[in-house]
């Protein structure tokens, strides 16, 4: 099996994934955000159904080589600086007002409709921005 249909197959389980958790729909993102309001507390058994196995599987493979890749691409900066900080919280405003990551956008093109073409367009201009304006 090639790199690159280990690499659609993962996508495409991803996505379904994301649709059938419901994190493609904004509603539902905003409410686990919304925690002095509706709090809708759905995303937390998502992302512990995502952590769980992913620990597990760090675990089983951290001495291990990968399938289809000469090695792991690890990032190798681990300090807290600006540059991460100031990322973390641009991308925490935009998931917090859109409701919306890059993953479950993407998953949501697929329903169409202006306000989520509008937020992918905005998502892409932002990436490709984001080198240019780049802190320090």
């Amino acid at each position: 099996m090639s790199r690159l249909l280990v690499s659609f197959i993962s996508g495409l389980l991803f996505g379904v994934g994301l649709l059938i958790s419901g994190m493609t729909d904004t509603a539902k993102v905003q409410g686990w955000l919304d925690i002095l309001g509706q709090w809708d507390p759905t995303l937390a058994f998502v992302m512990g159904g995502a952590i769980m196995p992913m620990a597990a599987a760090w675990a089983i493979t951290a001495k291990k080589a990968p399938l289809f890749d000469l090695n792991f691409s690890m990032p190798s900066r681990k300090a807290i600086d600006k540059k991460l900080l100031a990322g973390s919280i641009l991308f925490g405003m935009g998931w917090a007002l859109a409701g919306l990551c890059p993953g479950p956008a993407i998953a949501a093109l697929g329903f169409g409709g202006t306000g989520i073409i509008l937020f992918f367009v905005s998502m892409i201009v932002g990436m490709l921005l984001s080198k240019p304006l780049r802190l320090g």
